[in-house]
């Protein structure tokens, strides 16, 4: 794994917005614009690096159902957070019968700088985004300007290939694909539009509309879109514990489809993945397995031996983008916080040339798919991380 610099291609950013990723710059605090697509640089891997990679990546994702298996049959909901009851027997039911409902995508965050095993960071297997730029940017940028070198990069026909596959446990009528409104850069509606158009690629009929258009009709006790048509499947980027939660959470608990139900809505994806995006996920695994090389100790009732030992950072169950991590040095004294967290090793993230990177891994159904890198300046992977390319030389 090395990091190379070298001269973005003439009209960039045209190129990238064109191809989906319209969101290239960042606005920083001091009103600048700084690129967020950054092709000022590049990663390189070797194949036999890639190779051990997809290894890790699936075997992570086999740890990581059997965690949620081990939640579901122990009734461990409270240690996630979940303590309404009925949204737990919701979930449990949903984890019995996954193999009924349609699951596409999540991916992991993992530390790796190449030289050792790569550590699972977290699991976002419910709304992960940055899948434009991998999937599709980072490619056409790889045709340009390394046409003979490969890519960790599967995630196009790997998609479209699930919804073929999944198609049969979809209920009839289109699929309705939701963003939220409140996405104000666009990456939300354009992660779902390209997800959209892997599903018609995959002979889906499909409509668009954002979260916020969806309704409820009263007298059939089913969810509507804009034009008052039956939601009986919708693949929605907004997280379970808003749906679940939100004003209209009580009417997602009364129709949710969990196997062919009728009169209900299936959601995508399912609500079974609320086990793998909540971050007691890693203090579970590591209580599975610990001394797992790909695994880092985490705990929930407090930091323990890594307040001495390495450090820890400190995570709320739920959020995105670093909101709410906290990085507490070795020796500092222990802080317990407030909310319930997971405290995790600190492993700060490898540093090339003032850069902290943290990969982002796909994981489409089983299967490893693919690679999108981040990089930031400090070591809290934010919203002001910068999205680079790679290849395989």
């Amino acid at each position: 794994m090395k990091r190379h610099t070298t001269d973005p291609r003439p009209d960039w950013q045209r190129i990238v917005e064109e191809q989906g990723v319209i969101y290239p710059l960042t606005r920083y605090p001091d009103d600048s614009l700084r690129p967020y697509w950054d092709e000022s640089a590049y990663y390189s891997f070797t194949l036999p690096e890639v190779e051990a990679l997809e290894e890790v990546v699936e075997e992570l994702h086999a740890l990581c159902l059997d965690a949620a298996a081990h939640i579901v049959e122990h009734d461990r909901f409270a240690d996630l957070g979940i303590t309404d009851a009925r949204l737990a027997a919701l979930i449990a039911e949903s984890w019995r019968r996954r193999a009924e409902l349609p699951s596409i995508y999540g991916r992991f965050d993992l530390h790796y700088d190449g030289t050792g095993p790569a550590k699972m960071l977290e699991y976002n297997a419910d709304t992960p985004t940055s899948l434009v730029e991998a999937a599709s940017a980072q490619w056409f940028w790889m045709e340009d300007r390394f046409p003979d070198a490969d890519q960790w990069n599967s995630l196009h026909e790997r998609l479209v290939a699930a919804w073929k596959r999944q198609s049969g446990l979809l209920p009839p009528g289109p699929v309705h694909f939701a963003h939220s409104d409140g996405d104000e850069l666009g990456e939300d509606l354009m992660t779902v539009a390209y997800l959209r158009e892997t599903a018609e690629q995959a002979g889906l009929d499909t409509e668009a509309l954002s979260v916020e258009q969806i309704g409820w009709d009263r007298l059939s006790g089913r969810f509507v879109d804009d034009r008052l048509r039956f939601i009986r499947s919708c693949f929605k980027l907004y997280p379970w514990e808003w749906l679940a939660t939100d004003p209209f959470g009580p009417h997602v608990q009364d129709t949710l489809d969990n196997g062919g139900g009728t009169g209900t809505t299936c959601w995508i994806e399912p609500a079974w993945k609320m086990l793998l995006s909540n971050k007691a996920l890693l203090a579970i695994l590591w209580e599975l397995h610990p001394g797992h090389p790909n695994l880092l100790p985490s705990h929930l009732d407090g930091p323990r031996e890594l307040a001495t030992s390495r450090g820890y950072v400190a995570k709320p169950l739920l959020g995105r983008e670093g909101a709410g991590v906290t990085i507490h040095e070795p020796g500092a004294p222990p802080v317990l916080r407030d909310e319930p967290c997971c405290y995790q090793e600190l492993a700060p993230l490898p540093d090339f040339d003032g850069n902290r990177v943290v990969l982002g891994a796909w994981v489409v159904e089983d299967e490893a798919a693919g690679l999108g890198i981040r990089e930031s300046a400090g070591l809290i992977t934010d919203g002001y991380a910068r999205f680079l390319p790679h290849v395989i030389f």
